[in-house]
């Protein structure tokens, strides 16, 4: 089977002594790693190690902006103006840069994180907002984006190289948002369920649904969320499944 897709996780979710994730062991399963850039999570001794250790394992490295929320991870909407949106996704955006630098790797991309994503999947306003906000600090960047949402027709609509992601962890709806997490079947932590829901949406070309709705729509990119108890053994389940079909995984920007 011909086919390429990049594998993507969420990583330097941690604050000072305060530890998120494996991503170590991630880093050496994904071939795309979203890096926090301080507001929900991170800081900068734990991205200049994360872009390290990136760089060393071969794999691409974005920025992971969110609204400034340390408290609530950035997973609370926060009613923003569409302006001081775009100046604080701007600001995020110059940090990581900066910080992947030093580092000796190079940005490629950037990907807004949890409430900030969902809020501007649905709000085409926001998502106007992230992506001049990307185009204004450096318009060679990639924006990766929920499949089939505002965010990927603002990126499209600024120029941007624009690519779309599905969740391998996370329930859609009928229409193909993620389901909220204070729902029943937003999360799916059988790793064994998510791989073979990966594989049918990538050869399928679809999103499915929890009822099995197939919506069509180009795939870039699969996420697993780094923060996830089981996300090394949801990557490494994804990636088997993929690789044995005959699916080659590589970073979509880099």
């Amino acid at each position: 089977m011909s086919m390429i897709v990049d594998l993507n996780s969420d990583m330097g979710e941690g604050f000072g002594a305060w530890t998120m994730g494996a991503d170590e062991a991630l880093l050496g399963i994904v071939t795309s790693a979203n890096i926090a850039c301080g507001y929900h999570a991170g800081d900068p001794e734990i991205m200049a190690e994360t872009f390290r250790l990136a760089k060393e394992r071969g794999v691409a490295i974005g920025a992971h902006p969110g609204y400034p929320d340390l408290w609530g991870f950035g997973r609370r909407r926060i009613p923003f103006s569409p302006g001081e949106v775009e100046r604080f996704v701007a600001y995020q955006i110059g940090a990581a840069q900066a910080v992947a630098a030093y580092a000796g790797h190079k940005l490629t991309y950037v990907k807004a994180h949890g409430a900030l994503s969902n809020a501007a999947s649905e709000d085409a306003t926001l998502a106007r907002a992230i992506a001049q906000a990307v185009k204004a600090v450096d318009p060679s960047l990639g924006l990766l984006a929920i499949a089939l949402t505002e965010l990927v027709k603002a990126g499209e609509d600024a120029g941007l190289q624009t690519y779309q992601e599905i969740f391998a962890d996370r329930g859609y709806t009928e229409e193909g948002q993620l389901i909220s997490r204070a729902k029943p079947g937003a999360l799916i932590t059988n790793a064994d369920e998510a791989a073979d829901r990966v594989y049918a949406m990538v050869t399928e070309g679809a999103i499915i649904s929890a009822s099995g709705k197939r919506l069509k729509t180009p795939i870039h990119s699969i996420c697993v969320h780094g923060d996830s108890a089981h996300a090394v053994e949801a990557a490494s389940k994804v990636r088997a499944r993929l690789t044995g079909a005959g699916i080659t995984l590589r970073a979509f920007a880099g």
